[in-house]
Formats: structure tokens, sequence, C-alpha cells
């Protein structure tokens, strides 16, 4: 048994904990920086755990002013992930019920100054759930390769309430990937066929050409079917019930003429029917050849210099509250990190619950009752009932 606990302690001590940031007090403002690009203002971050929480020592970052671009961001010692595996995981608690604006977090290179951050600002990852509307509702999967983005092309489904979430991105050295939600799987590939890195490995061979004589019509006319001699009959027929009014004045109102209906014995355009095409092929395929501009490239998860994270986006109405950032080359050190977290979970939703109720009984206490019927206007009421008597 020591001789295994031995063993293992190597294996133990290679996870690495680049970057962690839990905002657990307002020193947060003393390690980020809010951008100064331009000389903008931008929307400032409180600290907080929100109108409802699951621990309230649990406190975040939150985008406190509406329609502002938001840009805060750190640096921290330079690492790279060659032939490591990488995990970016941060929470996002859109406690507004946001209607439109960004909730995703960016990694940069060592070249990045965080006081110049601002839209453009060249990245390396960016991650995270984007929501604008009904139409779009999804986690961004952004690398960037050789100084292009390339976003993923697959769907993936963010999260749309106002509870805390964490998403979880994973990158391998064997370029495969893996999108968590809550420690549930949305998402998982290959760098390759999930993005277009790289130019594709096929393409179709310029020299082939479809043979004049091929025939892929599956279906022909019948060359012995006929139209029907009857067949040809107008669209609209003169209504035979149809009769000129008695004071229809030929001179003054012109030639009468019937209105016109639809002719039931119309039969539309004639077609001949279908046969199976003896001559049919099938449909002819473009053969392909290698593609000469391809080069694999074994490479592209890698990132040779990381030394900055940051948050820079948009928000219409405010409210979204950051927190639990950890990048790490440990799949079992951020997996405990995201427990701890789903852990508070159901607190956190009893203590939404528990305010919904309240306020619903609030609302029902503060409707206006039925006005009573004014004593005196019940007198004049009866005196006016006698009158009539």
């Amino acid at each position: 048994m020591k001789f295994w606990l031995l063993a293992c302690l190597p294996l133990l001590a290679t996870a690495e904990i680049y970057f962690q940031e839990k905002f657990d007090d307002e020193s947060w403002t003393e390690r980020w920086l809010t951008s100064k690009h331009d000389g903008k203002t931008f929307g400032k971050f409180e600290l907080t755990a929100g109108k409802f929480y699951g621990d309230e020592s649990d406190k975040g970052i939150k985008t406190s002013q509406d329609a502002h671009f938001y840009a805060v961001s750190t640096k921290f010692p330079e690492f790279t992930n060659e032939k490591k595996t990488l995990v970016l995981q941060f929470t996002v608690k859109h406690e507004q019920n946001i209607d439109c604006g960004g909730g995703y977090i960016k990694l940069f290179n060592c070249d990045f100054n965080p006081e110049e951050m601002h839209g453009e600002t060249p990245y390396l990852i960016m991650f995270g759930p984007d929501i604008c509307g009904p139409g779009t509702k999804k986690v961004h999967v952004i690398f960037n390769y050789k100084g292009t983005n390339h976003l993923i092309n697959k769907d993936i489904r963010c999260k749309d309430d106002v509870f805390t979430h964490v998403y979880t991105l994973i990158v391998e050295p064997d370029q495969t990937y893996q999108v968590l939600i809550d420690g549930e799987k949305a998402q998982s590939g290959s760098f390759e066929e999930d993005w277009t890195f790289l130019p594709p490995k096929k393409i179709k061979d310029p020299e082939a050409k479809k043979p004049e004589d091929w025939d892929d019509r599956a279906t022909i006319d019948d060359p012995n079917d006929t139209k029907p001699e009857d067949w040809d009959q107008p669209e609209n027929i003169a209504d035979p019930d149809a009769k000129k009014p008695e004071d229809w004045d030929d001179e003054m109102d012109g030639e009468w003429e019937p209105p016109q209906i639809d002719n039931p014995a119309f039969k539309g355009e004639w077609k001949p029917k279908q046969i199976e095409n003896p001559a049919y092929k099938g449909p002819w395929v473009h053969p392909e050849i290698d593609n000469p501009d391809y080069t694999p490239d074994s490479e592209i998860y890698r990132y040779p210099g990381v030394c900055g994270v940051g948050l820079d986006l948009w928000q219409v109405k405010s409210g979204t509250i950051f927190d639990n950032i950890i990048i790490t080359d440990s799949v079992d050190e951020a997996k405990e990190d995201r427990d701890r977290v789903l852990g508070l979970k159901d607190a956190e939703k009893k203590m939404k619950d528990a305010q919904d109720e309240e306020e619903s009984k609030k609302k029902a206490e503060e409707k206006p009752e039925e006005p009573a019927e004014d004593d005196e206007d019940k007198d004049e009421g009866e005196e006016a009932d006698h009158d009539e008597l």
C-alpha cells in the first residue's frame, strides 16, 4: 500500500492551477483592471452574492449598469498548454433574466494590456454563453488559430434561467474537446471536425466532369401515354344560373355578360404519367482527390504563452454575476470546484422560490378591493324606484 501511494505522488503533483479567482472580497479590484481604451467609460462591476444565493459569503462580480460595454481583466504568470490538458471553467448567473447580452470569458496572450482591452483586442480563446432575444441562446467556443478567430460549427444551447450555472471547456492535446454545463456534457468532438482551422482534406477533382450520356432521371414521361381528347377545358365558364337584371339598360350599361365561375370540368395542365427510366444510372457523384493545400497540424490546440483573462462584453439589461474562474491542467481540480458550486444550487433555488412566494402574497394584498356602493347613492336609487312605482 505504501509503495502504491508513493508511486502515485508524482502523478498527483503534476496537477497545476494556473489561475483561480473567487472574488471573495473587495480586494479583487486590486487584481483586476477596468479598461481605459480611448478614454471610454465602461460599465462598473459590483461585488455581491446576488438577491438569492446558496451561500451569502460566496460572492461574485455583477454587471451594474444597463446598456453598457464591460471590459475588466487581469494578468497572471505565463503558462503553456503544450502536451497538457487545458480546462477553463467559470460560473454565470443571469439573475436579471437577461434579454440581450454576453456572459463569456476570454483568454489572452502575454502581449495583452488590460488597460487597453476592447472589443477588437486579439484573444486566444473565447468561451461562454451569449443571449439575445429568442433567436440567440448559445455557447461560444472560439479559438484563435494563426491570427484568425474560428467559431465552432455546432450549436450549443446555453442556460437562459436566473440561476447559477457552471460552464467548463476541456481541451486535450489530442485535439479533442468537451463542453460541460453544470457537469453535464453539452458537446464534444475534435478540432478538425468541428472547426474550419484547416482546408478540407479532400476536394472535388477539377478535371472530372459528368459524362454527357449520364442519365440521372429516376423517372421519365411514358411515351405511350396520350392526352384524352376531352382534356382541354377552360378554367372559367359563364354562370349558367345567372340572369340579366330586369333594369339593365344595354345603351346605358353596355352589353350584359354573365359572371364567370370555376369550371368543374377543368383539369389543369395535362402531363403524361411517369414510368421508371430504364437508362437511369443514379445520381452522379463528383469524384474527390487529396487537397494539395491541406497540411495536417497536430498543434492547433497549443498556445505557447497564456497570460491574461478578461470579461469583454455588452449587456442591455445588467445583473449578470460572474464567479469561480479557474484555469488548470486538471479535470479533477475543476470538478472539485464545480461540485462545490453545484452543491449550493438547491439552497439557491429554495431562496428564490421563497422570494417569489412572498412577492405573490404582497401583490395579492395590494390588489385594490371592489369599491363598496355608496349609501347615499343607494338611497337615491331606492327613491327613484319608488317614484317609478
